[in-house]
């Protein structure tokens, strides 16, 4: 709860920050509120469980885990905003008090005991999100990409909303605990059908927030459009708050009832899975195959929540977004510097890079490597522990199929690292990307991090005991 007030205070307080009409101020601010807001979350990791709101949210150590990874995605990614201040950014105290805000929808989602405050959450989210994607008011790009993204959200809200409304309808409840109590004692059994209607709705709704097949569509050209700063926080932690409050639904609220939903997340975990690496592979645009990245990892993603293995299932969660945060803000961050400069986001605007910017390609090595799964990086082990917890189960045949997708994949992630050391240069004579000496010692932590979740993954693999 200290995290929702300190973000919330802080976000109000910003927005002042922009009378000061200096654009210098407003990123150390951010940093330091972000700062201080990680630390007062992993105070509360020894603190006992406390429920607010009637019971609505409680903080425990789920959600401190979670929250800690959204609040630690934001606080490596805030210093590449540093273009915006450089360039005098209009309006950028409202930007980053939205981010700040979105980061309390973000932590109300992993928090949520109640599903009225899962859909507080989610629109605190998702609102925030509709308009950073279109705050490239010259780009025509971000400004379509803002209206895709209201619009089909909006849809998708509204089915969300009505699948809640049925689940309560069958089960007389909003609390998750006493709507699994409630599958499993059902006061009215004729009401059964209304209550798996609510959920496929629900299912679909908070999908669609994860960019999940077939409710997708949205997702390329919303990340390509939107600035590539703020896809970067649209592609980690919405994704990361969304997985994590569709587990905690589906362990706390739909326990009872995984006979229904399994095979409906498996056939979905299969059809993101294929859809988005195989899109993937037919992208010329570096960002638009981040973007289907996105959805095919939203597809290993699933595979943790196939499993409905206690422990194995969780920590699984946590570990694979943690390493995919990690690595994809790596990632956007080298996109977007090279994309600000070079004025391009192709893979032949990485050509060279390697002999330009050794730090640059090194780092977006690194984090392709770790998007791949390959050895000695964190995704390796994030895919391991998710393989792991479903192949407990018995789901042999879902690990077969996801590691053929995995082997898809490396080919379109191996094609910014040919372009960065097997190709020169379209311009014999091209400059230096420029980073500032901040950024770069944030690139280094990235790249770091990656590699020691990748060299020593006990640090993190068992976050819940």
């Amino acid at each position: 709860m200290t995290s929702i007030i300190l973000l919330s205070v802080f976000g109000i307080i910003n927005l002042f920050l922009g009378f000061l009409r200096s654009n210098k101020i407003l990123l150390p601010a951010a940093m330091v509120i972000l700062a201080i807001v990680f630390g007062a979350n992993l105070y509360d990791w020894n603190a006992a469980p406390e429920s607010y709101f009637s019971n609505m949210l409680t903080i425990d150590r789920y959600s401190v885990a979670f929250t800690g990874i959204v609040v630690l995605t934001t606080l490596l990614l805030i210093p590449f905003s540093q273009k915006y201040v450089r360039d005098g950014q209009e309006n950028l105290a409202e930007y980053y008090s939205l981010l700040l805000f979105s980061l309390v929808g973000a932590i109300m989602m992993v928090s949520y005991d109640n599903l009225l405050m899962l859909f507080v959450g989610i629109e605190i989210l998702s609102v925030s999100m509709y308009v950073l994607a279109g705050t490239d008011k010259r780009n025509v790009r971000s400004n379509e990409a803002a209206l895709k993204y209201f619009l089909m959200g909006s849809f998708a809200t509204g089915i969300l909303l009505f699948g809640i409304a049925l689940v309560y309808g069958a089960t007389g409840t909003f609390q998750l605990t006493q709507i699994n109590a409630g599958i499993v004692n059902p006061a009215n059994a004729t009401l059964q059908p209304m209550l798996y209607i609510g959920m496929l709705l629900m299912f679909i709704g908070i999908s669609f927030k994860v960019s999940a097949a077939p409710f997708h569509y949205w997702t390329p050209d919303v990340y390509e459009g939107t600035p590539t700063f703020f896809t970067a926080f649209m592609s980690t932690v919405v994704k990361t708050a969304g997985f994590a409050a569709f587990f905690k639904l589906l362990m706390a609220a739909f326990f009872a009832a995984k006979g229904f939903w399994i095979p409906t997340i498996m056939a979905i975990t299969v059809l993101t899975l294929l859809i988005g690496n195989v899109g993937a592979v037919a992208q010329n645009s570096v960002k638009r195959m981040l973007a289907y990245s996105s959805i095919s990892h939203a597809g290993y993603l699933f595979i943790a929540l196939v499993a409905v293995n206690g422990k194995l299932s969780v920590n699984a969660l946590f570990f694979y977004s943690l390493a995919y945060s990690v690595a994809t803000i790596a990632a956007f961050a080298v996109l977007k510097l090279v994309s600000d400069q070079r004025q391009r986001e192709d893979y032949a605007g990485f050509n060279g890079l390697a002999k330009t910017n050794p730090l640059l390609a090194f780092v977006m090595t690194v984090a392709m490597l770790s998007l791949a799964g390959i050895p000695l990086t964190g995704g390796f082990f994030g895919k391991f522990f998710t393989f792991g917890a479903a192949i407990d189960r018995g789901y042999i045949g879902l690990i077969v199929f996801a590691v053929l997708m995995s082997m898809v994949s490396i080919y379109y992630y191996l094609r910014p690292i040919i372009a960065m050391y097997m190709q020169p240069a379209e311009d014999d004579n091209a400059e230096p990307i420029v980073v500032g000496a901040f950024q770069s010692v944030v690139l280094v932590v990235l790249a770091v991090f990656t590699l020691v979740l990748g060299i020593l993954p006990g640090l993190f693999s068992e976050v819940f005991k």
